[in-house]
């Protein structure tokens, strides 16, 4: 069967119209067939960064009119996503989990400042978790 067979069979008998696959095609870029699919797996973790950004890290328009703003916007998302990644390697615990779940972990943690009479201050940690302490372990151990 060649290629025209076998796209007509798929099209005619096998097709329901959500299948959501399609066919990379090499020939008009040029390109072998395992740089095509290297190129597009990248783009594809590319758009899942993007999505992290987005959807976890929580990343909404960038409503600013200065360039300057946008890349220190455009920074400060990736220093967050680059801190989730770190967190990922280094804290076992969570090394398989999704951004949203470590962020959340993160974002119900709550510190209390009290100014003691003396002008001391003493701090209260509260709403720990697994994951949460598992990723402050080491901060904790040490306060």
């Amino acid at each position: 069967m060649n290629d025209e067979e076998a796209i007509e069979l798929l099209l005619q008998e096998r097709s329901n119209g959500r299948e959501g696959c399609f066919c990379l095609t090499v020939q008009a870029q040029g390109l072998q067939p395992m740089q095509a699919l290297r190129l597009y797996r990248a783009k594809d973790a590319i758009e899942k960064l993007f999505h992290s950004l987005k959807g976890e890290i929580e990343v909404g328009p960038l409503r600013v009119r200065r360039d300057d703003a946008v890349h220190g916007a455009v920074l400060l998302t990736f220093i967050a996503q680059v801190f989730v990644c770190l967190t990922r390697i280094l804290v076992k615990p969570v090394q398989h989990m999704a951004t949203k779940f470590i962020v959340a972990a993160l974002q119900s943690l709550t510190a209390t400042v009290e100014s003691l009479i003396d002008g001391r201050k003493r701090r209260v940690y509260s709403n720990f978790n697994a994951i949460n302490t598992a990723i402050l372990a080491d901060f904790l151990a040490e306060t």
